[in-house]
């Protein structure tokens, strides 16, 4: 399985990413392991969507990366 998912960092920014695994990216990017988030902690994530494939998920990882900030929200208040 593979997750888009969104982070909200600190000072209120907004960050897409793919993985296989939610949790251990989700410590990587708290562990400043990541070029984005070592420089804007995060501070929750707020929402992940499941593909079975790479392919799916980088697809829409990039849709949703061309987002506005409003229209990602959006998003997210629809999945919770």
């Amino acid at each position: 399985m593979w997750y888009v998912y969104i982070l909200e960092c600190q000072g209120g920014t907004l960050y897409t990413g793919v993985t296989t695994d939610v949790e251990r990216r989700l410590k990587d990017h708290q562990a400043k392991k990541a070029r984005y988030t070592s420089y804007n902690p995060p501070k929750q994530m707020l929402y992940q969507e499941r593909f079975d494939s790479k392919s799916g998920a980088c697809k829409r990882e990039a849709e949703i990366k061309r987002f506005t900030r409003k229209k990602k929200l959006e998003l997210i208040a629809r999945s919770s």
